[in-house]
Order: structure tokens, then sequence, then C-alpha cells
């Protein structure tokens, strides 16, 4: 199993869409909130090199936002009906 991690923050649209996917998907993560970590988040962006949220790292691998296709990729899963992934991206 992949060990998943994502950050976030509690007024970001993509982080609640992006720990839905994931929970209708069944994937389990921990979620790791940035909210009062500026440490935290000056050593995200010295990793990714981007501020943007939420960041999610997969085994070592990092993905920037919420990006159903590489996120599968990086999760060796393939996602089967389209349909249920641009729900996700309203």
């Amino acid at each position: 199993m992949k060990t998943v991690t994502v950050y976030t923050s509690a007024n970001c649209s993509s982080c609640a869409k992006l720990k839905r996917f994931l929970s209708v998907q069944d994937i389990s993560f921990r979620e790791v909130s940035l909210e009062d970590d500026l440490e935290l988040k000056q050593v995200l962006i010295n990793k990714t090199g981007r501020m943007g949220l939420p960041q999610t790292n997969i085994d070592g691998e990092w993905v920037v936002g919420f990006h159903i296709p590489e996120l599968m990729t990086l999760l060796n899963r393939r996602n089967t009906n389209e349909q249920q992934s641009s729900h996700y991206r309203k």
C-alpha cells in the first residue's frame, strides 16, 4: 500500500475536493494542516518549488494541486469513470 500525505489549509476548495476524491476512491491518507505552521510551509516550498495547495506526497513523489491523472498514475490506479473524476473538478 502506498503512503499518501496531503498538505492542506482550511479555506482551500481544491484541498476539500482532493480529500473527498481520495475518500471516494477508498485511498487512505494522512492530512497535515498548514494553517499555523509557517516553518512547514517553507519546507514544502523548498521541496516542491511551489506554494500552491493541496500538496500531496505519494511515496516520495509530489503532486501540487488537484490533478486526478497524476494522482492515479502515482497510485498505480486506473480511473475508469471519467464522469466521476470530472465531478471533483467543479
